[in-house]
């Protein structure tokens, strides 16, 4: 009889997963200390800037709070909306008739007088379920259809605004109430005497801080949603919306939500934008605000939270501080003179860098600034896009790569 031998082999070690980082690598603890020293810079600096900045930073802080909204809709969902305007427009109505005095002698106007920090509340709320009401139609469009039939809430939104003259004030508008928490005024003569290492703060240093950590709030909550499994599933229907169905997502369930989410994101913005403009017209809720919204996520990043952040500072400040300096910048003229003011220089600057990132950079600045970071690729760490797959069998995100997907 033959003896049968076997051979028992040893285990193979495992091979250790380069893509797997520390929890805490150098990388991630630079970008901490980089964001802890932004934060002490941004608390600091109403001791040592003119009130034009400031105002100017609880704008971009309102902008950027509204385009993290729209971008986890239009970024990470790939909804197309052109409704922005409007949502904002719902946020600052409400926050303006539930907090506000009655008033008005042309067009008088009524007002509830609640507290502001309930009017925000409810401003917020006010939003979300105009966008929740929306959201039906949206599971059963997309792309420029979905679009279009956006913009149709835009026009509804004008002519509410110019003919409910009881609550908005008519084609006039009216006043924006000044904003307070259990007492604490941030604008106004009523307001409390408050100074800080000799610095008084006033309104706008008040609004700033306000601006602040509402803006921060905002972007720490769209930032874990994106980690997260619904956050997931959105990018998911971005991509596919038959390939997320069948992974076993909810597709018409996963669209309501981001509609929601991302009207209420703008109903926030439409409350800061009120408080930032001090009155509420219907000429400041028009299609042109909605397109502005969709440059900022455009330039920033689609489907980046940073994206978002870096879009809304550029386009949102860019006609602010060229109004500041039209007597020193050339080419440009004060309001009533011939030539191009600072809106309009403003709008042809901004215009012309959203053809260079369509063109060069679709990952906008943050796909800039990520290829900034990581100028030399090593040969063999050459994505799909460039190991023979071919392009048009991918998706748009997939070609875009990492560009697209958020940078969070």
């Amino acid at each position: 009889m033959s003896e049968v031998t076997t051979t028992v082999r040893a285990p193979k070690a495992p091979v250790p997963d380069s893509r797997r980082r520390p929890s805490w690598s150098a990388g991630r603890v630079v970008r901490l200390l980089v964001l802890l020293a932004l934060l002490v810079v941004l608390l600091a600096l109403p001791l040592y800037v003119e009130e034009f900045w400031l105002r100017a930073g609880f704008a971009v802080f309102g902008a950027i709070i509204g385009a993290v909204g729209l971008n986890l809709l239009v970024g990470t969902t790939g909804q197309l909306s052109l409704a922005h305007a409007f949502f904002l427009a719902v946020g600052a109505v409400t926050y303006t008739y539930t907090s506000g005095e009655p008033g008005g002698t042309a067009n008088p106007y009524g007002g509830l007088g609640w507290s502001p920090l309930l009017g925000m509340l409810l401003g917020v709320v006010a939003a979300g379920s105009a966008g929740l009401l929306f959201s039906p139609i949206a599971a059963r469009l997309r792309g420029i259809y979905l679009g279009i039939a956006s913009l149709g809430l835009v026009f509804i939104g004008d002519h509410v605004l110019n003919t409910w003259g009881s609550v908005t004030g008519g084609f006039n508008g009216r006043l924006v109430p000044y904003f307070s928490i259990f007492g604490f005024s941030f604008g106004g003569n009523d307001s409390p005497t408050l100074a800080v290492l000799g610095v008084p703060f006033g309104q706008a240093e008040r609004l700033w801080y306000l601006g602040l950590v509402l803006c921060i709030g905002a972007c720490w909550f769209a930032a874990n949603l994106l980690r997260s499994r619904p956050g997931r599933a959105l990018q998911a229907l971005r991509d596919s919306e038959v390939a997320a169905s069948v992974m076993g997502v909810d597709v018409r369930d996963y669209k309501a939500k981001a509609f929601l989410v991302s009207s209420m994101y703008a109903g926030l913005a439409g409350v800061l934008y009120a408080l930032s403009i001090g009155s509420v017209a219907p000429d400041s809720f028009g299609l042109t605000l909605s397109v502005q919204f969709l440059a900022m996520i455009v330039l920033g990043g689609l489907g980046s939270v940073w994206g978002s952040v870096l879009g809304a500072t550029f386009v949102s400040a860019l006609p602010l501080v060229f109004q500041q300096y039209a007597g020193s910048l050339p080419f440009i003229v004060d309001p009533g003179e011939p030539g191009i003011v600072a809106s309009q220089a403003a709008a042809f600057l901004y215009g012309a860098a959203i053809v260079l990132v369509v063109l060069f950079e679709p990952g906008g600045l943050v796909g800039l600034a990520r290829r900034l970071r990581r100028p030399h690729r090593a040969p063999g760490a050459a994505s799909a896009a460039t190991s023979g797959v071919d392009q048009d069998q991918l998706t748009p995100s997939a070609r875009a790569g990492t560009s697209t997907r958020g940078d969070n």
